[in-house]
């Protein structure tokens, strides 16, 4: 399915929304560099955003568990987790323009390497959340001037031409994408699982104004990575299947009934399940601002994820 979208509140940010969903088993000028901006206070404010799918409902999760298969077998059954940082992942970063300028998604050096602590700092920990296997390396940036591919839309033409010319590695190669993404999204992402019948789409997709001091205030702390990096290792969002179905595969992220959308701290939408919506992990739909956690239990996931599809 498309992508849900919902249009912003605030005339900046009209035409975004936020990130994407991918199914583990579907093909699914400012200021100059002072490294990662600095956490504002979780609030509500006028802002609504979506963070949608790639070839999936935003809202459903499969039925079963695409790991289910791989816990299985010997390799499964045998998994034990990684240590804190002992998986390092190669980085290239693909920058798509329509120009020289920065305004025209030329991005700087300084915003890449800024984006790079964002989520070397999210996914050890540092920002607040349980430490992950995972840490980033830079391996590659390059840029391209083409017109058509920097606002190109979800599973479009524009899209696949592009990857298709510039993806580098394999399954363990995190491909990122900048472009001024069509259809009012500030990213996509897909899914491991999807990577052996389609290793021409794997990556990450992202607005270029989502990433630090971008622009796109209140995603513009680099955020959208983070979560689409989330996807791109197995997680769903915390909202998968609202407070009765079976959730996003993680028995320690709190039932949401809907995504928070820049919702106040205290909110809950599942009464009757112990725990308050998460509005805090990187796997749901809120501003960056409040955004600074995974879970023990989507480390583990991730770590699976890795083992049984990527590494």
């Amino acid at each position: 399915m498309r992508p849900r979208t919902r249009p912003m509140l605030r005339p900046l940010l009209a035409g975004l929304t936020a990130l994407a969903l991918a199914s583990l088993a579907a093909p699914s000028a400012l200021a100059s560099p002072l490294g990662a901006p600095a956490r504002r206070d979780c609030a509500p404010v006028a802002a609504d955003a979506a963070r949608g799918g790639y070839r999936h409902d935003a809202h459903v999760a499969p039925s079963v568990d695409p790991l289910a298969a791989w816990r299985a077998t010997p390799e499964g059954a045998s998994f034990e987790a990684d240590a804190a940082g002992s998986i390092v992942v190669p980085v290239a970063f693909h920058v798509i323009n329509r120009g020289t300028s920065k305004a025209d998604g030329n991005v700087p050096q300084w915003m890449i390497d800024a984006q790079m602590r964002v989520l070397n700092d999210s996914f050890a920990g540092r920002t607040g959340g349980a430490p992950t296997p995972f840490t980033f390396e830079l391996v590659s940036v390059d840029r391209t001037t083409n017109p058509d591919w920097y606002t190109m839309g979800y599973g479009s033409r524009e899209e696949r031409e592009a990857k298709s010319a510039l993806r580098v590695g394999g399954p363990e190669t995190l491909n990122i994408y900048t472009a001024d993404l069509g259809g009012g999204l500030l990213g996509w992402a897909t899914f491991p699982g999807s990577y052996a019948q389609h290793p021409e789409l794997d990556g990450v997709v992202i607005l270029w104004r989502s990433m630090p001091r971008g622009g796109a205030d209140p995603y513009d702390e680099g955020d959208t990575a983070t979560h689409e990096v989330g996807h791109w290792l197995g997680l769903y969002h915390t909202f998968q299947g609202g407070c009765s179905r079976w959730g996003d595969y993680v028995e320690d992220t709190p039932a949401e009934k809907y995504p928070a959308f820049g919702r106040p701290v205290g909110s809950d939408t599942c009464i009757r399940k112990p725990g308050l919506d998460p509005i805090e992990n990187f796997m749901d739909y809120s501003y960056d601002a409040c955004m600074h956690a995974f879970t023990a239990g989507q480390s583990v996931r991730m770590n699976e994820a890795w083992a049984a599809f990527r590494a």
